[in-house]
């Protein structure tokens, strides 16, 4: 008697356990989805809204990074709109501000890219038949951190390293990590670039 209790006990835990593994990918892309609509209704719609972050200075940098990064919608965006930030804060700052401005969009980028990591790890059938994303896939598997790490510097092309990772459940404070200090290093190199040809563009006109 007590074994038949408990190989049903057991029956019962393998299959929570499965209906688990069903679910949680479920509602993790339930909710990337819902995040990507938000966004879309709230500054795609409306990218006026975006760039009025911009007053808000390494604040309103971080806000832009996260929800530039956040979607497929608006990643042109970021770079244009942190370089203003950047170039506004120049002469009175010098190099720090704009250093400063690209570390806050690495921060939200990293914070950003999560929703393509959660897409990810709740399945690989959306992206299973593309050809660019197995072979994604394979640097992924082949070399990982250094495939986050070099992605993550070129913009527009992160999403499908981003899908892969947690397709493969890479590290995910390894991601965050690898991803932020990339796109830090994009920004603050672009945004310094940015600040210094807009100050010696106004010393040849002047």
């Amino acid at each position: 008697m007590g074994k038949i209790i408990s190989k049903e006990k057991q029956a019962g835990v393998e299959k929570r356990g499965r209906l688990k593994k069903k679910l949680v990918p479920l509602f993790t892309l339930l909710l990337v989805v819902a995040i990507m609509v938000g966004i879309h209704l709230v500054y795609g719609r409306h990218p006026e809204r975006l760039v009025a972050l911009e007053n808000y200075v390494y604040w309103g940098a971080f806000l832009v990074s996260v929800i530039g990064n956040a979607t497929i919608i608006l990643p042109g965006a970021v770079l244009g709109i942190l370089s203003e930030i950047g170039v506004f804060l120049y002469p009175s700052t010098g190099p720090l501000g704009p250093i400063l401005v690209g570390l806050a969009g690495g921060a939200g980028a990293a914070i950003g890219e999560i929703t393509g990591y959660m897409a990810g790890y709740s399945g690989r059938g959306m992206v299973k038949n593309s050809q660019l994303y197995g072979r994604v896939e394979g640097w992924m598997k082949r070399w990982g951190a250094i495939t986050i790490f070099i992605f993550s510097v070129v913009p527009f092309v992160f999403d499908l390293v981003g899908l892969a990772a947690g397709v493969l459940r890479f590290r995910f404070w390894k991601f965050l990590l690898l991803c932020g200090l990339g796109r830090s290093l994009l920004y603050v190199v672009f945004i310094l670039l940015a600040a210094l040809g807009f100050k010696t563009l106004l010393t040849y006109i002047s």
